[in-house]
């Protein structure tokens, strides 16, 4: 049986303190995969600490974009990427040590069968270590939209997920509408609009080990407003 061609994607911004440990983490995992990483020209020299961890290697590619320009677009990219490339699998996480890259493999043997697979920290298994209000927000808010948009899923806002490349027809990350970590959400209502299987898997969420969190406030009412935007698409 031939071996599926996987890419491991992240965005990066300001993870100099992180990105050393995540390449590493995923080296010693011994998979064959390709690494894609879209950095948003990070002034706190990410890019070069990636430029030396790649030296002499051909399956890592670095794409530098000259601003910050979003999540939203950078997955778009990187969905592209993997169709153009002839990817069987994409996997997206994080870069700051959030996620933990062990369970790559893990997500690889679920896409052997599934259409799309996403971590979850609100499904029995799952956990999380955030606290304070944005843990309240994060767990009151995701089952808000599993309510209220009826979809059976209890995480709609994790990057962590897998994507069976050949499986998904009549799809693409492109016809998202979202911006920001609506972004993730809206992309689980296709999916599920468009009858694709959606797997989750109980992640452990950790607090980054370097830098700030990069979400916004306004994040919290971009979400709302997309929700029912796309409850109202929904009845039309």
């Amino acid at each position: 049986m031939m071996k599926n061609k996987i890419l491991i994607f992240s965005a990066t911004y300001n993870e100099s303190g992180n990105i050393k440990n995540f390449l590493q983490s995923i080296d010693s995992l011994n998979i064959k995969a390709d690494i894609l990483l879209i950095d948003d020209n990070s002034p706190d020299g990410t890019k070069s600490i990636i430029n030396e961890h790649k030296t002499n290697r051909e399956d890592i590619t670095l794409i530098v974009r000259d601003k910050k320009e979003g999540l939203d677009t950078a997955h778009k990219i990187a969905y592209e990427y993997s169709i153009k490339n002839n990817y069987d699998f994409l996997i997206s996480l994080d870069s700051d040590m959030s996620h933990d890259p062990k369970l790559i493999s893990k997500f690889i043997i679920e896409l052997e069968k599934n259409d799309f697979i996403t971590g979850s920290r609100y499904m029995e298994g799952g956990s999380s270590d955030m606290r304070g209000w944005r843990f309240f927000l994060s767990v009151y808010g995701n089952k808000f939209i599993k309510s209220f948009l009826k979809i059976r899923c209890n995480e709609f806002t994790t990057s962590y997920r897998g994507f069976n490349i050949k499986r998904l027809k009549d799809f693409h990350l492109n016809m998202v509408d979202a911006k920001g970590y609506s972004f993730f959400m809206e992309t689980i209502f296709l999916l599920n609009s468009k009858k694709f299987l959606i797997k989750e898997i109980p992640i452990h969420f950790k607090n980054r080990k370097s830098g700030k969190s990069k979400i916004p406030k306004i994040e919290m009412f971009r979400t709302l407003y997309n929700v029912f935007r796309l409850k109202f698409k929904e009845k039309k």
